[in-house]
């Protein structure tokens, strides 16, 4: 209470607390001293970290058919992962010879947690296990398994093995880097011990190669055997010698013929060198040839700054150079996500201080000087606490966090605006002391002030409940931005009234102030001239109305027209893209190889490309998309992937999406061909799906299923803008079959578990040993097995002699008959239903060009519900969950589709809840049930700006298009707040009702006008960024348009609402 008996409410006794104090400005200090340590010690990247844990469950059962393995193996297991809490998917891939179950928890479990519980769930039911079945593997994975960084070695003089040696050594010394995690090698030859078995020599000699195995593994043995004492002295003991070269290995005596001596160089060829190639990697450029090639990739541990890690892990790598390295092996970094998330970083941070330096300079314009200062001064101060609290919370600096801020910029400033709109209008008005004037003025707009504040904050934080793998990117967004309301709105109470009292003396004149706040200045007279009439003339004011209802309607319709287009997140400028390779499968990885290449000729000649890494037989290191995707899994000998990187952003004119557009055609038209699937799969915006659209066929026969699926995809195919169409149908695959005839093995005196380990042995090798070799890194394995040439066919293979039972020896062929059959087919589940996936992307010519999956799920729709499967029913299409029943065949959409949708069903609900919140402030503060419905009824008028400057400038409307609407009905409710607070304030002060309303308007509308602008003006920057352009797109028209009609609309309903209120009490 002030010596006039005035009593205050919280933010004038905040700001009497704080005006006069010693402690404000140490506060200041330590606010911006916080930010500074949060922005050096917060650790930077690329995009914000979503935990998603996953493991891959490994289930051998050898020798057992697909549908064995899916009921006796995979079912069992399925039921009991799916017990597990917090498990969102269970996928299964049942093969002959074996299941993988890949266990998927939901967003955000703790990752130590989720695999405790998997690993105790498998642990205690290993008796479910069937005879046959091996130990089950677990392979957790996450994201940081994803490597940061990845060195490729090429050379023209260095071979594979060579080349995969020098590999083996710069892993080792990028893996001391502190902060590394896992690393790995892809390409290149490991080092072997070749045993190729002679049949005619070993027959000749009466041995078999199961004999030879048994004597090489008993004879690369050593074992301490005890110790001796003698003569005070303590003697250890060691019996028997490992195999140490191949001299060694060809001087093993095998056996015995004719009382001599049968080494192992008389019965078979021994070679010293690399293993048979099963795969095939290569590095090309455009300015140079191809070479063979090893990729090296490190992955960074949690937490870590992936900057300064791959900073180090590169670092280390030059060092090797001409010292480790030979200086004629190429040493390419072809991925550095610490670069990016450096570039990124510093992008935005520029882009930051551009939108600041921009908003001050506004201020500066519209303001004066000193008030510009004054209102800026909050900018730092806000941001510094923001991103101290950001780092508390455990968020990195990354593009989300970043642009959470410059999206908060242009908000940030209306709390200090008001404040020293109003300070500087009672210091003009002179009708109180300086400070006592000041703490007035913060009082006097105080409250709404808080309101509107906490309206933003209320419509914001909601958001930060979003669902699913998009819940944490965006998550920032809505916490950031809201903690910056918050500081702000405690910067404006205790600074800037202090930072008045210091700066302005007495008497202060601030430019812009007096003749504004004159009942017959400018603005005042533009509102007598436009809204007396409306406010005269309910005619004229439902005429109006009526419009801008009208104008509304005319921009929702621009969803039905597609003239606006809904799409989760709009591609990226990435610097990389890469190529999925599918061959029938059956197909040799020297075919696969022959077709890579020719596409690699054609890669070579595109402008932008920069350099280009093949991987025939192997996958590619992997990035978060590969690893939702299970990329890594890809090494198959018809499989393969291309890694493309592309020349420097500002080396370029075409974005990556245009470049991933314009070289589809022609690559699927060479892949063509060779009867190839080519997919070009770029970075996605935001988080990785199975695909962009993804057909699931669930049913009662799984043959059906299959057949129906294969009907569908020819849908998918014909339908415009669909691309890049695959399933997950296995080609016929030809198996040769071989069976024991048991009558004759019995007769011979030789199992079967001989023959079959036999011809296991002769055509995919054993391996029988480990040569010890103290310099190799990895393990030199002895194989056994039938030399290449003798493996083209099976004519060979019954030439291998087994021992009989009287001594004699048999060929194979006597004991066994040939059948050729076909491989069966995988089995795919999905949370325990039978699966039939069907795959594509969507992009190019025709009515669906939109790039979105909403068209694509509306394309393929329109011709699904046309189709008729020969049971005669129509193939019903689910959207959201999984059919309920499998007794008819129907089909569910995923994959970008059912991201989009969560994504938007949530923010919608987290509108509602908003408005909700937003109801329930204004309720309790204007103590009305009818004034909040006024004060919020601007609400959808944002989208008569918004809608139309998405079609303006080719906008998607995404998800942050989403988010700036949401925030933009909190500012605009805020701005109606104010409106309406101090008409309320006029009439309290006996001003009549219309007087009140103009003078309102009058009045208010400067401040209104200034925090508007200055959101546009900080919006602005954000408008040159693929993913948050829908934001920027939002926030420049939905503030510009909503706040021109607010300042009409909020008078307009407010005086006749009240009006009709306020005649039939005085007319009784």
């Amino acid at each position: 209470m002030t010596n006039d008996g005035t009593h205050y409410g919280l933010s004038g006794r905040i700001a009497a607390l704080f005006i006069g104090s010693k402690l404000t400005p140490l506060i200041m200090l330590a606010a911006l001293l916080l930010g500074l340590f949060a922005i050096v010690v917060t650790p930077r990247e690329e995009e914000p970290q979503i935990v998603v844990p996953m493991a891959d469950v490994w289930l051998p059962f050898p020798g057992a058919s697909a549908k064995i393995v899916e009921e006796q193996l995979t079912k069992p297991f399925e039921r009991k992962l799916s017990e597990i809490k917090g498990v969102e998917y269970v996928y299964s891939i049942s093969r002959p010879g074996g299941a993988l179950i890949i266990v998927r928890f939901y967003v955000g479990q703790p990752m130590e947690q989720s695999l405790v519980d998997l690993y105790d769930k498998l642990m205690s039911n290993r008796d479910l296990l069937p005879p046959g079945a091996e130990p089950f593997l677990v392979k957790p994975k996450d994201v940081n398994d994803v490597p940061i960084v990845t060195v490729t070695l090429s050379s023209q003089r260095y071979g594979e093995f060579e080349l995969h040696q020098l590999a083996e050594q710069v892993l080792e010394e990028t893996k001391k880097v502190p902060g590394t995690s896992g690393g790995f090698i892809v390409g290149g030859r490991l080092r072997e011990l070749r045993v190729q078995i002679d049949p005619a020599r070993l027959k000749a000699y009466g041995l078999t190669p199961l004999q030879v195995a048994g004597v090489i593994r008993g004879e690369n043995r050593a074992l301490p055997t005890g110790r001796f004492d003698s003569r005070n002295q303590s003697f250890l003991v060691e019996t028997g010698r490992f195999i140490r070269s191949r001299e060694d290995l060809e001087a093993l005596v095998v056996g015995v013929n004719e009382q001599r001596p049968v080494y192992l160089r008389q019965v078979a060829e021994v070679t010293d060198g690399p293993n048979e190639a099963k795969q095939y990697v290569w590095f090309g450029a455009r300015d140079q040839n191809e070479e063979p090639a090893v990729t090296v990739a490190i992955a960074k541990q949690g937490g870590m700054n992936a900057v300064s890690v791959a900073e180090s892990v590169i670092r280390k790598v030059e060092d090797m150079k001409g010292r480790t390295v030979p200086a004629d092996v190429r040493v390419t970094v072809t991925r550095d996500y610490g670069d990016t998330a450096r570039e990124k970083a510093d992008e935005l941070l520029w882009h930051l201080f551009i939108a600041v330096a921009a908003v001050v300079a506004f201020l500066g314009l519209t303001l004066g000087l000193r008030p510009a200062i004054v209102v800026s001064l909050a900018i730092p101060l806000t941001l510094a606490l923001t991103l101290f609290t950001s780092m508390l919370i455990g968020y990195t600096i990354n593009r989300v966090t970043l642009f959470a801020l410059i999206f908060s910029i242009g908000i940030l400033v209306d709390d200090a605006i008001v404040v020293v709109e109003n300070t500087y209008r009672h210091l003009t008005l002179r009708l109180k002391p300086h400070q006592e004037a000041s703490i007035y003025a913060v009082d006097e707009v105080g409250n709404p002030t808080i309101l509107a504040t906490f309206t933003v904050i209320a419509a914001l934080l909601p958001m930060a409940f979003v669902s699913g793998l998009m819940g944490p990117y965006m998550r920032p967004i809505p916490v950031n931005a809201s903690i910056a309301m918050f500081f702000s709105l405690l910067v404006a109470f205790i600074v800037i009234p202090w930072f008045c009292q210091t700066c302005y003396r007495p008497g202060a004149v601030v430019k812009g102030v007096d003749h504004e706040a004159d009942d017959q200045g400018l603005i005042a007279r533009f509102y007598r001239r436009v809204l007396s009439p409306l406010l005269v003339h309910p005619f004229l004011a439902a005429v109006f109305l009526g419009v801008v209802a009208l104008m509304l309607g005319g921009a929702v319709m621009l969803f039905s027209t597609r003239h606006v287009v809904v799409k989760m997140l709009p591609f990226d400028n990435k610097s990389e893209i890469q190529l999925v390779i599918d061959m029938p499968e059956g197909t040799t990885v020297e075919e696969t190889a022959r077709v890579t290449k020719a596409l690699s000729q054609y890669v070579r000649t595109i402008p932008e490309v920069r350099d280009y890494q093949a991987y025939v037989g192997t996958a590619s290191p992997f990035n978060f998309n590969g690893l939702v995707r299970h990329y890594y899994l890809r090494e198959q000998p018809h499989e393969a992937d291309m890694q493309i990187n592309l020349v420097a952003k500002d080396a370029r004119k075409a974005q990556s999406h245009e470049v991933a557009q314009r070289i589809r055609p022609p690559l699927q038209d060479i892949a063509r061909q060779f009867n190839a699937n080519v997919k070009i799969v770029e970075v996605p915006p935001g988080p990785p799906v199975q695909s962009v659209l993804v057909g699931e066929i669930y049913g009662p026969d799984y043959t059906r299923q299959l057949a129906v699926a294969r009907e569908v995809r020819a849908l998918f195919e014909t339908t415009p803008g669909v691309v890049d169409v695959d399933d997950y149908i296995e080609a016929d695959q030809v198996k040769y079959l071989f069976t024991v005839d048991r009558a004759k093995a019995a007769l011979a005196g030789i199992p079967s578990e001989e023959i079959v380990n036999t011809l296991r042995m002769a055509l995919e090798g054993t391996k029988v040993g480990l040569v010890h070799i103290p310099k190799e890194k990895s393990p030199v394995q002895i194989v056994l097995r039938l030399p290449l040439a003798e493996r083209t066919g099976l004519e060979h293979i019954g030439e291998i002699g087994l021992r009989t039972n009287t001594g004699g020896m048999v060929q194979l062929s006597e004991l066994l008959t040939v059948e050729q059959t076909v491989q069966e087919k995988a089995i795919y589940h999905k949370n325990q239903k039978p699966v039939v996936y069907i795959v594509a992307d969507v992009g190019g010519p025709g009515a669906e060009k939109a790039e979105s999956p909403v068209y694509g799920v509306l394309g393929v729709g329109k011709k699904l519900e046309a189709y008729r499967p020969v049971e005669g029913y129509q193939l019903e299409q689910y959207y959201a969950s999984q059919p309920w029943s499998e007794e008819k065949l129907a089909m569910k959409w995923d994959g970008e589709w059912q991201i989009t949708y969560e994504t938007f069903r949530d923010m919608g609900i987290a509108f509602a809840i908003a408005m909700l919140l937003i109801y329930l402030l204004i309720v309790g503060q204007f103590q009305s049930f009818l004034t909040p419905v006024i004060i919020m009824a601007p609400i959808p008028l944002t989208l008569i700006g918004i809608l139309p400057g998405h079609w303006l400038t080719g906008s998607y409307f995404t998800a942050t298009s989403m988010i700036g609407f949401i925030a933009l009905s909190g500012i605009i409710v805020r701005n109606s707040i104010l409106l309406v607070d101090f008409i309320q304030l006029q009439e309290r002060a006996g001003v009549p009702l219309l007087e009140a309303v103009i003078t309102a308007g009058a009045i208010r509308t400067r401040p209104i006008l200034l925090t508007a602008a200055a959101l546009m003006v900080g919006a602005f920057v954000i408008i040159l960024d693929p993913i948050f352009q829908g934001l920027a797109v939002s926030l420049l028209f939905g503030v510009g348009a909503s706040t021109l009609l607010t300042l009409i609309v909020i008078p307009l309903l407010y005086y006749h609402v009240q009006r009709r209120s306020v005649v039939p009490a005085g007319a009784i």
